[in-house]
């Protein structure tokens, strides 16, 4: 499941796993806030959910990111 997401998807999956909003995202990987929204809605496509939250908690259930890593 992680070969579907694009590299920059993935990156925008790893800060909202870390609970930042948009404009922080973009901030981090100098995208503009409306290629965030663009991102998240891919991946909400993709994962078969309905927001952030569902993104994220589908993420860590597949592997894709590890939890540890905010420890």
């Amino acid at each position: 499941m992680k070969d579907i997401l694009t590299e920059r998807e993935q990156s925008v999956l790893f800060y909202v796993a870390q609970g930042l909003i948009n404009s922080e995202i973009a901030d981090k990987l100098h995208i503009s806030v409306h290629t965030v929204k663009a991102h998240l809605e891919a991946i909400y496509e993709k994962f078969g959910v309905k927001n952030r939250v569902q993104a994220a908690m589908k993420a860590v259930v597949l592997g894709i990111i590890d939890l540890n890593i905010f420890i």
